[in-house]
């Protein structure tokens, strides 16, 4: 296990459907290379919830707003001391790459997988516990035993109009969590909380922990303010909230 850990809460919805996106590509990134069925069963799965989750009409338009806020803000530090103008025309250029992409579809994000008659018959029986048995759909079980190379180009021909996504939210989120640096903070009897000024955003709550222990965060919140409460993990017993003083790394995401 790693000796220092991070857990993340979102405080607000936007940011939320971000991790979200964020996690579900960072698990289909993982599976959809390796050759085993298995491991296609698993992105595919990924992929419909990606094409799900993208599916609000908004999802495009939230991506660009949110992209267009962030060059505005960049801009707008370009003359402060300190700033590194070369490193800020990268982060700048990231930015405008990413809508591009965004602006470049011609439809909806998600798109291509949602309206694919293939996908469409895996979703509705996925749903049922055991549902995509090769006797359910036996077509979808025949694809499992195609060549992985054939298997991964028709992955990838659902994802061309969900990559320019993750790209957007892979730059947003990088540059939300490194927009403060972390402070130290003392949780004492294992509970922490915090007002926020609601002149100054918070989009999302990191906590950074010693991996050692058997203690993690669960936090909860919203804009106005956020507590955290460290739990132990006991063996074949419901969590507690420890008791001790727990030290501990915050940051606070304000972009």
């Amino acid at each position: 296990m790693s000796s220092f850990l991070t857990f993340e809460h979102p405080l607000n919805e936007r940011v939320r459907t971000f991790l979200r996106i964020e996690h579900l590509f960072e698990r289909l990134t993982h599976f959809a290379p390796q050759y085993d069925a298995w491991a296609t069963r698993v992105a595919v799965e990924s992929l419909l919830d990606l094409a799900s989750v993208t599916a609000r009409a908004d999802i495009k338009t939230e991506l660009l707003k949110e992209l267009e806020r962030y060059t505005t803000t960049i801009r707008r530090i370009a003359d402060q001391p300190g700033i590194d103008p070369q490193a800020l025309e990268r982060v700048l250029s990231d930015l405008q790459g990413a809508s591009n992409a965004i602006q470049q579809l011609s439809g909806p994000i998600g798109q291509v997988a949602r309206e694919d008659d293939f996908l469409k018959g895996i979703a509705q029986r996925a749903s049922i516990p055991g549902g995509t048995c090769s006797f359910d759909l036996p077509h979808y079980h025949y694809w499992l035993i195609q060549p992985p190379e054939m298997r991964q180009t028709r992955l990838e021909h659902w994802l061309e109009d969900l990559r320019p996504a993750e790209r957007a939210v892979r730059v947003v989120l990088s540059l939300a969590r490194t927009s403060a640096a972390p402070r130290q903070a003392v949780a004492e009897s294992g509970f922490f909380q915090e007002a926020l000024d609601a002149h100054i955003p918070v989009q999302m709550v990191r906590v950074g922990i010693n991996g050692v222990g058997a203690i993690y965060p669960e936090i909860s919140g919203h804009k106005g303010r956020f507590s955290i409460r460290f739990m132990q993990a006991e063996p074949g017993a419901r969590p507690s909230q420890s008791p001790e003083d727990i030290p501990f790394k915050l940051t606070c995401c304000v972009f």
